[in-house]
């Protein structure tokens, strides 16, 4: 029983030799329109070209906090103006002040505090939490989070955009993740300090407080009600507890 095998007109393993490699993965994808290519070539051809493209890449791009950030990121600092202490953060191994309405604190190192994680999609934070203490709902719109219990018992969750609920107790050495974007909160569980530490994927992941967005600033008290269900007495309330106004 004879098989015909279509023949394989594949240039993919080409792309080491001839340049520009761009104007080569184009010409695969016109050839892949035109039939005379299959969908692996043009896989070859673009994984070839991404290691080459990843072999140009500089090592790395510590940030030059004179300029402003940007979504894509601080410009880099002068390798020639680059040293050791970039790479290097020291603001973790102090405990943060949690003697605050929360009773809490966060000491992050992100890149605005760290310069040597521009660009490199990680950052780090600690969390300090008191007896009582809370962190509360908030979000990190740029970035997944990672969180490991050093000390302590930490209750913590999570609400997804269908509004399902993710809540667990950690106790030390348990790890739990909060997917970017969701409202999620960590609660001293117990009846001595908690201490955390958190990563990101993410140099910048931001960060806002549910409460404060809505009471700790100058939005209108009547739509606030408007938005919360809550009455006049209440969101005056915590707008007075908060530091609001209007």
């Amino acid at each position: 029983m004879s098989m015909h095998v279509k023949p394989l007109h594949c240039t993919a393993f080409h792309l080491l030799y001839i340049t520009p490699l761009q104007a080569e993965v184009r010409e695969e994808q016109s050839r892949m329109a035109d039939g005379r290519t299959t969908p692996l070539c043009v896989f070859l051809s673009l994984l070839l070209l991404l290691s080459a493209v990843n072999g140009l890449m500089q090592d790395f791009c510590v940030g030059d906090l004179s300029f402003s950030d940007t979504p894509a990121g601080y410009p880099c600092k002068e390798v020639s103006q680059v040293t050791c202490d970039d790479f290097v953060f020291t603001g973790l191994a102090m405990p943060g002040d949690t003697s605050n309405l929360i009773k809490a604190a966060v000491t992050p190192a992100f890149v605005s505090q760290f310069p040597g994680v521009n660009g490199l999609g990680i950052s780090a934070a600690r969390l300090d939490i008191a007896p009582g203490g809370v962190i509360p709902l908030h979000t990190h719109p740029g970035g997944s989070e990672l969180l490991v219990v050093i000390e302590g018992t930490i209750c913590a969750g999570f609400i997804s955009s269908a509004n399902n609920v993710y809540v667990t107790t950690l106790n030390k050495g348990d790890t739990m993740v909060f997917p970017p974007g969701q409202l999620h909160f960590q609660i001293n569980a117990g009846d001595f300090p908690a201490l955390a530490f958190v990563s990101f994927n993410s140099p910048n992941p931001g960060l806002q407080i549910t409460a404060y967005a809505l009471f700790a600033n100058s939005l209108p008290s009547p739509l606030v009600e408007k938005v919360t269900f809550l009455d006049d007495e209440q969101v005056k309330k915590l707008k007075k507890v908060l530091g609001g106004s209007g």
